[in-house]
């Protein structure tokens, strides 16, 4: 597209000026010519046919169209104000057209006598038909207009209804646009893209979109827009992956030494499942070469991440580097620390770790050991990025629950070091294949699809409230086999009080029902402090107490295998990646876990699907993918993310095909022409080069 006309600001455009061009900025961001074109139709009305008065049913629930004359009118008085009434007749009978307010124009425009096609949402009394606030239009007008028997439905707001901006002006405007504009429509795609996928040449789809000569061109027209977006998107992603692979250098870990060969093969806790195996020799590969590893490591609940992250570690410590962990919360870090050490001590090596809470002499110690290299790998929280924080070498930087951290902060590791370390980002909430592939697509991808072996499916169950002597007595049941309780209470941010006083009164009623000395409860939620919330939880790890009663905050981080029922209450509350974190915390252990979810009577419709998937499976990508058809990717990913995915046409959801298809022709143009210097990938690599200058460099950040 030649870019001086479609650049032009709105307010220029025939038909618009300031005014109008000042509402179409601030209610529906359209600033130039290109903008308008780009906004497209969210539904089309079939205005194909044409009703003879006659054949008018009270059964037409869509909207009616007309062709005949106005023969008379009126203003009617009424108890507020007037109505204007119009009779309209053609050959067959006749109805009368009514406006309550805004008629004024109408009154001193409308021509008696004259053929004009109307257009509206009938109305039935007394056996008559009326048609309120119809769209009228000159026959002589109608017939020259650029339009289709498919009429475009342009997205609306209160405003512009307001200042009677209605969607007949929107058509009208767009016709102008196209008549300035379609000569200056160029081509993006290569001559054989087009062929290959039998795309609808640039200017045809764009005039099918906004008035579509038939269905099938308008189907053609989505396809070809939508498949445009996507590529876009992809050819993005994949190329900044390419250049970060040659610009940027990392270490080239060579060597399988002693601590990972030790480790393997004399103190490995359980056999590695095929798939951490899998990802593992991806790991090993990325780190053997001199480009830095950029990779996203996805694992359901219980995979076993973490044990692939260790040994990935082992590997920077063969080489001679450091390796740090971080993770989002304190509570998650002292895990991973617990965790690790176990490990790393039967190898000998040294593991430290800091956090917010450490102490002066302890945080003194650790900057000293890890500046001269004492200390081999170093698990805390955000205190890691602080500048104090200097590590001699460090070779590897796992991060946990990537989508907690800004991109700046992560950017701050990399710091850490002249070269940047390799980055290893681990999570364990699935994220549905079609967003990983938009959302990280300059991020190579790794999956551990299968749990380790012997670990029971967990049991969901979902109960109504007037079901609850029932769980109850489960619960003794359980209880009296030796094991333990989670209560989680669902945290609503808004009201830290409210919050409070359910939690307190569930906590209540539990210890009536549960009473001392033959069960014991702890209790875990936001107004604690740090110390408090640990000594409650040592006592539930401990075995001291059967019963934890909690708000999210045991969301991550705890590990009791003798834990074996997760009780949810106002499971309606959660969503649904939530609801599977959730349960992630029992089913640790050899014993068979439960899930309970407790609800109230009345669920809206996505709440049941909520319930049944629960209930149906364990699978955490078949969770993530029912989530992003619930939810949209924009909730999904939450704020931090929402700008990737500012689509105009294409749909997530809806286009999985189409997306999987426009990443694959990216990476075929890619693989054959790198750079894109080919002729026939000229106007592709433009466009890339104008989509990158938008964006800074956190793009190179995970």
């Amino acid at each position: 597209m030649q870019n001086s006309i479609l650049d032009t600001p709105i307010e220029y455009l025939k038909g618009v000026g300031p005014h109008r061009g000042d509402i179409l900025k601030k209610e529906l961001q359209i600033f130039t010519f290109k903008d308008l074109l780009n906004f497209y139709p969210n539904r089309y009305l079939d205005r194909t046919k044409y009703y003879k008065i006659n054949e008018l049913t009270y059964h037409l629930t869509s909207e009616v169209q007309i062709i005949g004359k106005i023969i008379h009118i009126k203003t009617v008085e009424q108890k507020r104000g007037k109505r204007f009434v119009a009779t309209f007749m053609d050959e067959t009978g006749k109805i009368e057209l009514i406006w309550f307010q805004g008629f004024k124009w109408i009154k001193e425009n409308i021509q008696l006598n004259t053929p004009y096609v109307i257009f509206g949402k009938l109305n039935h009394f007394n056996g008559s038909f009326s048609m309120p606030h119809p769209e009228m239009e000159l026959l002589s007008e109608h017939k020259q207009n650029l339009r289709s028997g498919l009429q475009p439905v342009y997205p609306s707001t209160e405003k512009l209804v307001q200042k009677n901006i209605t969607n007949r002006s929107i058509n009208k405007i767009m016709q102008q646009v196209f008549s300035e504009t379609q000569r200056f429509f160029t081509e993006v795609f290569p001559t054989h893209l087009i062929n290959e996928l039998r795309l609808l040449p640039k200017n045809e789809a764009f005039l099918n979109i906004h008035f579509p000569q038939n269905s099938e061109l308008l189907a053609q027209a989505e396809f070809r827009l939508k498949f445009e977006e996507l590529f876009f998107l992809q050819l993005q992603l994949l190329s900044k992956n390419i250049v970060r692979k040659q610009k940027i250098q990392g270490f080239p870990f060579d060597k399988v030494g002693a601590y990972f060969n030790s480790f393997y093969n004399e103190h490995l806790p359980f056999p590695l499942t095929n798939a951490q195996k899998r990802v593992l020799k991806e790991i090993r590969s990325d780190m053997g070469n001199p480009a830095q590893m950029n990779r996203l490591l996805q694992g359901d609940v219980g995979a076993g991440k973490t044990i692939v992250g260790f040994m990935a570690m082992l590997l920077a410590l063969d080489n001679g580097y450091q390796a740090c962990l971080m993770a989002p919360t304190e509570i998650l870090a002292n895990q991973h620390y617990i965790g690790i050490k176990e490990l790393a001590d039967k190898v000998g090596i040294e593991v430290g770790i800091l956090t917010g809470s450490a102490k002066t002499k302890e945080r003194k110690d650790i900057h000293e050991r890890l500046e001269s290299g004492k200390l081999q790998i170093l698990i805390g929280t955000h205190a890691l990025l602080e500048d104090k924080v200097v590590f001699k070498n460090l070779g590897l930087a796992i991060i946990d629950e990537q989508h907690r951290f800004g991109v700046e902060q992560r950017s701050k590791l990399w710091k850490k070091n002249v070269i940047p370390p390799h980055i290893l980002v681990m999570t364990a909430t699935p994220i549905p294949r079609t967003l990983a592939m938009s959302l990280y697509g300059d991020l190579d991808v790794s999956v551990i699809d299968e749990l380790p072996p012997g670990r029971k499916p967990i049991q969901t169950l979902h109960f109504f409230e007037g079901k609850r002597l029932r769980v109850w007595h489960f619960i003794k049941d359980e209880i009296s086999k030796g094991r333990q309780v989670y209560i989680v209470y669902p945290l609503i941010q808004e009201s830290e009080k409210l919050d409070y006083k359910n939690l307190m009164e569930g906590y209540e009623g539990i210890s009536r029902d549960f009473p001392l000395p033959q069960y014991s409860i702890s209790i875990v939620h936001g107004q604690m402090t740090p110390k408090e919330k640990d000594a409650e939880m040592e006592r539930f790890v401990k075995g001291e107490t059967n019963i934890m009663v909690a708000t999210t905050v045991i969301e991550v981080g705890v590990n009791v295998p003798n834990a074996s029922v997760m009780i949810i209450e106002s499971a309606e509350r959660f969503g649904l990646s939530q609801l599977h974190q959730l349960r992630g915390r029992v089913g640790r252990g050899a014993e068979q876990s439960y899930c309970i979810l407790m609800t109230g009577n009345k669920l809206s419709d996505d709440t049941k699907v909520r319930m049944e998937t629960m209930v149906r499976t364990n699978d955490g990508f078949e969770i993530a993918e029912v989530d992003l058809k619930l939810r949209g990717p924009g909730d999904i990913m939450g704020k931090q993310q929402s700008g990737v995915l500012n689509l105009k046409i294409a749909d997530l959801v809806k286009d999985q095909e189409i997306l999987k298809l426009a990443r694959h022709k990216a990476i075929e143009i890619l693989k054959d022409d790198i750079n894109l210097e080919k002729e026939q990938n000229q106007t592709l690599k433009t466009i890339l080069q104008k989509m990158s200058e938008k964006n800074i460099i956190w793009n190179y950040i995970s």
